[in-house]
C-alpha cells in the first residue's frame, strides 16, 4: 500500500470519528438558538474556545447578549457557571477564595471562591486592578489555585470568558498586551442585523424566554476535545499558518513592506499554536476530519487581532490592528 493510500485510509477513519463525536454540535447550537437570536459567530467562537481548551475575550458595547449567551451555553452543556462582576474594589480573595478561621474547631478552613466552576464569565475584566487580573490569568494559565499553602486543581473543562466594554474607559485598568496574549481568541461582538433585531424585540418583549435544557455533558465535550486533536492538517496548511504569523513580524518578506512602519510587535509563537488549534476546532464544528485554508482564514482575525501591536505612526494614521491583520490575510498566498 502506498503512502497516499495509507493517508487516504487514515483520513477516512478520522472522518468517521469526527462525524460520530461532533453529532452533538447541531443539537447544542439549536438549543442555544432557542434563546439567542443571531450572534452565530460569537456562539461558534465560544464553542471553539471550549473545544480547543482556550479562553476568550469578548469586546462589545452593553446589551449585545454576551452574558445571556454565556449563561445559555453553560446551561445547555450541563456545566457549572459563575458570573463575576469585576469592580475597582475587588480583591484576589473575592475571586479565588481565602482561609476563614472557625472558632468552634479553632482552625482555619478553606472557603473556595467563584473561580471553582466550569465556565467563568469575567464581566468587565478591565474594571479591576492588576492584582485581581493577575490572579485570574494565573488560574487560566495553570488551571490551579493556591489558597494558603494548598494548591487546588480547577474543574475540567475550565473556560474563562471575559468581557471588555470599549466605551467608558474612565476608571478602568486596561489589560497589558502580555496578559491579553493569554486569551486564545478576542472577539469583536457587533450589533445584530435589522431582521435579528426585530426578532429579538418580538421574542424578548412578549413573554419569558425559552427554558434551556442540558443537551451535552462535560464528558462528551472532553471526548470531543480528544477528537479535535486527531483532525488531519496537511503540511501545506501548517506552512500557511506559519506564514501568516511570520508576515506580522516581517511583512516586507511577504510583499507588505508598507506595513513595516506600522507594526511594533508581531504575533508571538502562541499565535501559531492557537491558530492551528482553533482551525481544527472550526473544522470539527463543520463535521470535517481535515483542516482547509478556509478554516485558518476564518479564525485568523480572532486569533491575531490582539497579538499584533501597532506603532504610534499607525495610530496617527488611524490604522487599527484589524486593518493590519486583514492586509496579511488578503496578501499571504493561500495553498
Amino acid at each position: 500500500m502506498t503512502t497516499t493510500e495509507t493517508k487516504g485510509l487514515d483520513i477516512e477513519v478520522i472522518q468517521q470519528k469526527i462525524r460520530q463525536e461532533s453529532a452533538f454540535v447541531d443539537r447544542l447550537l439549536g438549543e442555544v438558538g432557542s434563546v439567542i437570536v443571531g450572534q452565530k459567530t460569537m456562539i461558534e467562537r465560544l464553542l471553539i474556545g471550549l473545544l480547543a481548551d482556550g479562553h476568550v475575550l469578548m469586546e462589545g458595547v452593553p446589551g449585545l447578549a454576551k452574558t445571556l449567551t454565556v449563561r445559555t451555553l453553560a446551561r445547555a452543556i450541563d456545566t457549572t457557571f459563575r458570573r463575576i462582576q469585576f469592580t475597582p474594589d475587588l480583591l484576589p480573595a473575592d475571586l479565588i477564595g481565602t482561609l476563614v478561621y472557625d472558632p468552634k474547631d479553632q482552625e482555619f478552613k478553606t472557603k473556595r471562591g467563584p473561580i471553582f466552576a466550569n465556565i467563568i464569565l469575567a464581566d468587565e475584566i478591565n474594571r479591576s486592578p492588576a492584582k485581581v487580573q493577575s490572579a485570574l490569568l494565573e488560574a487560566m494559565q495553570e488551571h490551579t489555585v493556591t489558597i494558603g499553602e494548598t494548591t487546588y486543581p480547577l474543574d475540567d473543562p475550565f473556560l474563562v470568558l471575559a468581557t471588555q466594554n470599549p466605551i467608558e474607559q474612565e476608571g478602568t485598568y486596561p489589560l497589558p498586551e502580555a496578559q491579553v496574549d493569554r486569551f486564545m481568541l478576542k472577539l469583536a461582538v457587533d450589533y445584530p442585523t435589522d431582521a435579528e433585531e426585530l426578532e429579538i424585540m418580538r421574542r424578548m418583549s412578549t413573554g419569558k424566554s425559552a427554558d434551556v435544557k442540558p443537551v451535552v455533558t462535560p464528558a462528551e465535550l472532553l471526548r470531543a476535545r480528544s477528537a479535535v486533536e486527531m483532525i488531519y492538517m496537511d503540511p501545506q496548511v501548517e506552512r500557511y499558518i506559519v506564514d501568516l504569523v511570520l508576515a506580522t513580524r516581517n511583512p516586507a518578506a511577504y510583499g507588505l513592506k508598507d506595513l513595516t512602519e506600522l507594526i511594533h510587535y508581531g504575533a508571538s509563537p502562541r499565535a501559531t499554536i492557537c491558530l492551528a488549534k482553533t482551525a481544527r476546532a472550526h473544522a470539527f464544528l463543520r463535521h470535517r476530519g481535515f483542516v482547509t485554508p478556509d478554516d485558518v482564514r476564518a479564525m485568523g482575525m480572532d486569533v491575531l487581532r490582539h497579538r499584533v501591536i501597532i506603532t504610534y505612526e499607525a495610530e496617527a494614521e488611524e490604522v487599527t490592528p484589524e486593518d493590519v491583520v486583514r492586509r496579511v490575510l488578503d496578501s499571504v498566498e493561500v495553498p
